[in-house]
């Protein structure tokens, strides 16, 4: 069994990039559940891209391949709203205040949040549609999480960031997993282990390794 590290995870975060209502994200959140599970040292950052914005649905043949990728199968239940154009602004607006004002609560909240949308079909655009996972998790968001359709001021400004550290990694795609140790930013490629979730641990693990040795030779 692989030995955890312990020295350097305090000076290690992981960045998730992603979109509630983004199925490549659904899949990839089983990794950084996994790795927050084995490395809970790790400073975990989940910063929410608001992709979907309202003015474009989920493709078929993408969530098919989505399917296919990670061998899982959509409700349909899932597959009746995604005939409807998709918009994630409140997630996006409630994850950034867990994110800002509970981070030990923000991935609960995202994976409930992903449970309610990909299983239940919750299509999550009203204050309403959260009740539940607010109650649950007993969360006190402000009104103004909920108030309008648009992002909140956090969620904008955390946006900046993400477009800054796309910029750094040369890609706009999400999901986006990457592994910061120090000064050093590694991508880990999610798409490796989404049929096995659990293997992404040793990955991570190698890195850190890596890191220490590094370290101990300079």
């Amino acid at each position: 069994m692989t030995e955890h590290l312990s020295s350097n995870e305090s000076s290690a975060e992981l960045f998730f990039l992603y979109d509630t209502h983004c199925p490549w994200s659904f899949v990839t959140t089983r990794l950084v559940n996994e790795i927050h599970k084995a490395f809970p040292q790790i400073t975990l950052h989940l910063w929410h891209s608001a992709f979907f914005d309202g003015s474009s649905n989920i493709k078929t043949n993408e969530l098919k391949e989505v399917e296919r990728l990670a061998e899982i199968n959509f409700t349909k239940s899932y597959q009746d709203i995604i005939k409807q154009n998709v918009d994630s602004t409140l997630s996006a607006n409630l994850m950034t205040w867990a994110q800002n004002k509970a981070p030990n609560l923000a991935l609960p909240l995202l994976n409930s949040i992903q449970n309610a949308h990909f299983e239940q079909g919750n299509q999550l655009t009203t204050k309403a549609s959260f009740d539940k996972i607010i109650d649950e998790l007993k969360l006190s968001p402000p009104a103004k999480v909920f108030k309008s359709d648009k992002l909140s001021k956090d969620a904008s400004i955390q946006l900046e960031e993400i477009f800054a550290l796309q910029e750094i990694i040369n890609t706009e795609a999400i999901p986006a997993l990457l592994l910061a140790i120090d000064d050093q930013l590694i991508l880990l490629n999610h798409n490796y282990y989404l049929i096995q979730p659990e293997e992404i641990v040793e990955a991570v693990q190698l890195e850190l390794n890596k890191h220490q040795l590094d370290s101990k030779n300079q």
